[in-house]
């Protein structure tokens, strides 16, 4: 996928967006041993710009995408105030939302999982298929957890 270099929308500049990007980095890197970006890079515009789509949603009852990376945009067509506003549970069809909660309590139980595949939705009703994707906790600085994340290839 070509992903138009763009720079990082200001609102994932803003002091919380930048310590949650941070929390997806190195909630990756502490459970799956290896890094998500360079060291030292700019986290968010790595993350940002990266290939693969990277999407992470909060911890509440019923999360909210807190990111998603200009590939996640393209992927699900959408704009970044439309994907910030989205209950995750929306990127799948009603009849998959069981399965893909019951990928989600396998994250929440394990920390990770790096085998998950499945379909999904984009906004504008096209469905298509994820293979392999990585699915992790996201832990605060103090290691509370604030949500969940994904990657895959788009």
């Amino acid at each position: 996928m070509d992903i138009p270099a763009e720079p990082v929308p200001d609102r994932l500049r803003a002091p919380d967006a930048a310590s949650a990007i941070t929390a997806i980095a190195a909630s990756y890197e502490r459970l799956l041993g290896k890094p998500l970006v360079d060291p030292g890079a700019d986290n968010a515009q790595a993350l940002w710009s990266a290939p693969r789509v990277i999407l992470a949603h909060g911890s509440q009852p019923d999360p909210v995408f807190y990111f998603g990376n200009r590939a996640a945009l393209i992927c699900f067509e959408t704009d970044l105030d439309s994907l910030l506003a989205m209950p995750s549970r929306l990127s799948a069809e009603a009849p998959l939302r069981d399965e893909r909660q019951a990928l989600l309590d396998r994250v929440a139980e394990h920390g990770f999982i790096d085998d998950y595949s499945g379909v999904r939705i984009s906004a504008k009703g096209r469905r298509f298929r994820i293979e392999q994707a990585v699915v992790w906790t996201v832990s605060d600085e103090a290691g509370e957890r604030i949500g969940q994340a994904a990657m895959f290839a788009p």
